[in-house]
């Protein structure tokens, strides 16, 4: 497999999750994958190959929105497409899936023989579509539709300057839309996923199939030899973005701070002048909210065993990986009932807390409720690994995953045949590759596709 993604990050967001994890259990299956990333690079296990693919990475750290100099440009590999991103960011625009799915296409190019299936990671760039041109069998991980972030970004404008830049930035999906429509076969994370994909993205749902995210449970697990910090509340955000509900959070917990002790552990790299900084500063919170980020997955179970609460403040998610984290680390869990979340984190009352998304009061009443009950967070917190370990895993994720690259292959030959079959009844029949798929991988498909249903 050739496993495409257009941002490798292993730190922000959770396509660098995804495509490390993943990959890994592809491989332990016996499957050989190659990852072809842009940057920032993606970080791999042993035994997953890696192919970087070079760009003008206009949005590193620690100069973002960055002007390359014309060095930059003579040693891209690809000056056009070098070109093209620099002009779309300047025009306000995200060029990234874009000029990753062209600069892609090219290096499959010349990779002909080495690559049964093209995996894509939710770029949906058009040189997606240029591969299918070219004869790849290609399928993707579109995680949930981002016209849901557009919403919410836009909800949250301002004034009408922010409400333009804001369309203009998002103004990759109407390629996204096109290129997913195209696909014959879309893996997604969750049921709220695939029926938001075919609402807003206009995909037929007979070309979904559900094969959720998982959780490396060895890693995320409870630490019995941690004693929680009193009132200490932990949040995971990938991103300083509305749709993350980190203000609702915030002024939930200012509203705490008024009856209690409390404090909050956000991992992640809120902006210095953005949403989340100035709600702390409006509220006073500076003094209990701390910020930490490029933790390992080892350091991030540790401050989840020294948490009483866990929360998914989000008001949207396709899938939660902070969510299966915490459940995963026996965290009592106090979620919003945005987009996925009730699917993922169970029935409420049983594995852990739901809650109205953006809603303060809501999840200031859920996270004291947990705080005032040892019990409950006792009970919670072990049901709701319970739940992970039979649901959430990345072995589950990556049987599901090769059994969808099974389906591809096997539409493919079934194709070819009917096309040979075609051509020989008018006497010319053209030698097309044939695909074998075995009674057991049949059967391994089969029944994937039944849990996912």
């Amino acid at each position: 497999m050739a496993f495409l993604v257009y941002r490798g990050n292993p730190r922000c967001g959770g396509q660098g999750v995804y495509t490390r994890h993943l990959t890994r259990e592809l491989v332990g299956l016996g499957h050989s994958v190659e990852v072809f990333a842009g940057p920032p690079w993606p970080e791999l296990d042993d035994g997953v190959g890696f192919t970087p693919v070079p760009s003008l990475d206009l949005y590193r750290d620690p100069d973002p929105f960055r002007v390359p100099s014309l060095a930059d440009f003579r040693s891209a590999p690809w000056p056009a497409i070098a070109a093209l991103e620099f002009g779309v960011m300047c025009t306000a625009g995200f060029p990234e899936p874009l000029t990753f799915s062209l600069r892609a296409r090219s290096v499959l190019a010349r990779r002909r023989g080495d690559f049964d299936v093209v995996h894509d990671n939710q770029c949906l760039g058009n040189g997606i579509l240029g591969m299918i041109e070219d004869g790849w069998p290609v399928l993707t991980t579109l995680h949930h539709p981002i016209t849901v972030d557009r919403q919410l970004a836009l909800a949250h404008t301002t004034n009408p300057w922010q409400a333009f830049t804001t369309r203009r930035w998002f103004g990759f999906l109407r390629m996204q839309v096109r290129v997913a429509r195209s696909l014959p076969r879309v893996v997604t994370v969750s049921e709220s996923s695939r029926s938001d994909i075919t609402a807003q993205m206009q995909v037929a749902p007979d070309r979904m199939t559900v094969v959720p995210v998982g959780v490396d449970h060895t890693i995320f697990r409870p630490h019995p030899d941690v004693r929680p910090v009193p009132g200490r509340i932990m949040v995971t955000s990938s991103s300083d973005v509305p749709m993350k509900g980190l203000v609702p959070l915030l002024e939930a917990v200012a509203k705490l701070r008024t009856e209690r002790d409390v404090q909050l552990m956000v991992v992640g790299n809120p902006r210095p002048d953005g949403r989340v900084a100035r709600a702390i500063d409006r509220l006073g919170l500076a003094p209990v909210v701390h910020c930490v980020t490029g933790i390992s997955d080892r350091e991030l179970a540790r401050y989840y065993a020294e948490a009483e609460v866990a929360v998914v403040p989000s008001l949207y998610e396709g899938f939660s990986l902070p969510a299966i984290e915490a459940m995963a680390c026996g965290v009592a869990l106090v979620a919003t009932t945005g987009g996925a979340l009730p699917e993922v984190v169970g029935t409420d009352g049983e594995t852990g807390l739901l809650v109205p998304p953006d809603d303060p009061g809501a999840l200031a009443a859920g996270i004291a409720r947990l705080l005032d009950d040892p019990a409950l967070r006792a009970r919670l917190g072990s049901a709701g690994r319970e739940r992970v370990l039979g649901r959430f895993t990345w072995q589950v994720t990556a049987t599901g995953t090769a059994a969808e690259y099974r389906a591809l292959l096997a539409e493919r030959a079934d194709g070819a045949l009917l096309a040979e079959g075609a051509a020989g009844a008018d006497g010319a029949a053209p030698d097309l590759p044939t695909v074998a798929v075995s009674d057991e991988d049949r059967g391994a498909l089969a029944t994937t596709e039944a849990r996912s249903c």
